[in-house]
């Protein structure tokens, strides 16, 4: 067997930033911006009271469809609870089922962009849960068949997205690598950058809910959500799948 190291030279850290590298990042940080600021406001929006125009908040504000229109759901913790495991029940069944088989067919980078359309849709969408008509009035939580069905719809879009998106990013993250020599660095500045994003997003995703509360405007922050997944899947299209060994230094063929 053969021992000692495979490439015995390293690819320096300033050549590791090639064209694909650079937009694989960009993407990455888009993704995980808009998700996990999807995963801090989704529970803050079931749990946020219903609109009631006998007293409205804010004060004198009056709904005006299709964008002028505010409040939650109202869910109370234990429903809360229930829409966690719906999301939960519906993850895991794509991802037993559906994602080994649409992604060997559509490929790992063609999947991956596929499904990016799917967030800005899910998150044009989202807000308009608070005005699903509901069996029970205001100021109670929303009840009834009709609003099961719209939170069911609603989490299947976006998990569907996340189930096919975030596995192949961590693979185009892989094979995005320059050269084997610094894979475990790509790793290192990939996942820096998905911190960077998961911090924040919810940040400033949680300021503009409540702002965008303040102004009856509860579906501005969702649809500013919406326009940076759009930015990703149009960075998406910049991005190709590597082989983990785009350059080449002297003793590699060795």
């Amino acid at each position: 067997t053969k021992t000692g190291r495979r490439y015995t030279r390293r690819l320096p850290f300033q050549r590791i930033f090639t064209r694909n590298v650079i937009f694989t990042f960009v993407s990455h940080f888009f993704l995980a911006f808009h998700v996990g600021t999807f995963n801090s406001l989704w529970f803050v929006f079931l749990s946020t009271p219903v609109y009631d125009p006998a007293k409205p908040d804010p004060p004198g504000f009056e709904p005006h469809l299709p964008f002028r229109f505010t409040g939650g759901l109202g869910l109370p913790p234990q429903s809360v609870g229930l829409a966690m495991a719906i999301l939960g029940v519906i993850g895991i069944l794509l991802q037993l089922f559906l994602y080994p088989w649409l992604s060997a067919r559509l490929g790992t980078l063609r999947s991956w962009r596929t499904f990016l359309f799917l967030f800005p849709i899910t998150y044009i969408l989202l807000p308009y849960l608070s005005v699903v008509p509901s069996s029970t009035a205001p100021p109670s939580q929303k009840t009834g068949p009709a609003i099961w069905v719209a939170i069911g719809v609603v989490l299947f879009v976006q998990v569907s997205a996340r189930t096919f998106t975030l596995p192949a990013q961590t693979i185009l993250v892989n094979n995005c690598t320059p050269h084997p020599s610094v894979l475990g660095t790509v790793h290192g500045l990939g996942q820096s950058a998905s911190s960077l994003a998961r911090t924040i997003g919810p940040i400033a995703g949680g300021f503009l809910y409540g702002l965008g509360l303040s102004h009856g405007l509860v579906g501005g922050v969702f649809w500013g959500m919406a326009g940076v997944a759009v930015a990703g899947v149009v960075f998406s299209f910049w991005v190709r799948e590597g082989n983990g060994h785009e350059i080449w230094l002297e003793g590699d063929e060795e």
